[in-house]
């Protein structure tokens, strides 16, 4: 028997994280950012970050294809998703913990530049930097 603790170490073991300040360098690099964040709708309508898609961590994956930089193409989900997999795709939460479970399961569906933003929403809260509400 594992822990959620301990399965979320095994994720974290397994993936890339990154910190809030490289993710908001990121956020200001690019003009078509790819960040999910995969709390639920509740938590994502209370604050989140500019431009992020709500995907909750339950539906993620079925949901994937119809990330809006892709769906509007009309292209079938397989091709959605390679084109989504050829980009960096930053997932956050709120303490770093599903999306760590997120990246890892991202990553067996075939994406290599998948990361986690380690602290989540209340690293990026805590940093003081900008949010939406």
């Amino acid at each position: 028997m594992k822990t959620a603790q301990q399965l979320v170490a095994d994720a974290k073991a397994a993936i890339q994280e990154v910190s809030v300040e490289q993710l908001a360098g990121y956020l200001q690099e690019t003009a078509e950012p790819l960040l999910i964040d995969v709390r639920e709708p509740a938590e994502f309508s209370q604050n989140h970050i500019k431009n992020a898609v709500n995907y909750p961590r339950g539906v993620l994956e079925m949901q994937l294809a119809n990330h809006p930089l892709v769906a509007a193409s009309g292209c079938t989900p397989e091709v959605a998703l390679a084109a989504l997999a050829a980009k960096p795709l930053y997932l956050i939460c709120r303490s770093g913990a599903r999306s760590a479970l997120a990246a890892e399961s991202l990553q067996r569906m075939g994406f290599s530049q998948v990361y986690s933003v380690a602290g989540g929403m209340q690293a990026w809260l805590e940093a003081g930097l900008t949010i939406q509400q």
